[in-house]
């Protein structure tokens, strides 16, 4: 057992000694990766504080698709940086073979596969922070993919980061997807409860109306 867990040890050791994150192009993909939910969680709460979005684009929907393009914007911006960065990093022997390439392949039509469906199964208001739009859903999603994970986007995206490092065989994207996975963890933190309260706020409200 001891010797397993030595074998494990070397091999972590060997892929940290294989990222190099002197890199300005992995740097850059980094801070991009980190940018991007802090941007639109400070966006979104700036919006349901003051509807900044909401005047300036003439009303909450087109507010909220306005924040959608500009997030999906900074998503593909985010992903071309990440494959750039890669493409500068060592590619290991530890993750070069079939196995990894196919690999690659599954978590990356999975983590497309999550993210894709919650997006058909909540819409664009639904998926692009619609709520703090004043947007809110008639009823909790419970199908396909949330019958299966509470945050089917953030694991996918996150699978998605995991199947790109294993097809370049690259350790420093696992370094980053480990990055992508504790940042989501973080920007959930802030995003379950405010949501929460956004619609126990409507829960309330209507419940006062009733009466």
């Amino acid at each position: 057992m001891s010797s397993k867990i030595d074998q494990a040890l070397d091999v972590f050791n060997q892929l940290c000694t294989e990222v190099d994150i002197t890199s300005k192009s992995f740097q850059i993909a980094l801070a991009s990766i980190c940018f991007n939910p802090v941007f639109w969680n400070v966006v979104a709460r700036l919006e349901y504080n003051t509807h900044f979005l909401t005047k300036l684009s003439g009303g909450p929907k087109n507010g909220c698709y306005l924040l959608a393009f500009t997030i999906f914007s900074l998503g593909i911006f985010r992903d071309y940086l990440y494959e750039r960065a890669l493409k500068e990093q060592v590619t290991s022997d530890l993750l070069t073979g079939p196995i990894f390439t196919y690999a690659g392949y599954f978590f990356f039509a999975l983590g497309n596969i999550f993210v894709l469906s919650s997006m058909w199964a909540l819409g664009v208001t639904g998926t692009y922070l619609g709520d703090y739009f004043g947007i809110l859903m008639d009823h909790r999603v419970t199908g396909f993919p949330f019958n299966v994970l509470d945050n089917p986007m953030y694991v996918g995206s996150t699978l998605c980061f995991l199947g790109t490092a294993l097809y370049f065989g690259k350790p420093a994207g696992l370094f980053a997807t480990l990055f992508v996975h504790l940042l989501y963890s973080v920007a959930l933190k802030f995003e379950e409860p405010f949501t929460a309260e956004i619609y126990a706020k409507k829960a309330r409200e209507e419940k006062k109306k009733a009466t």
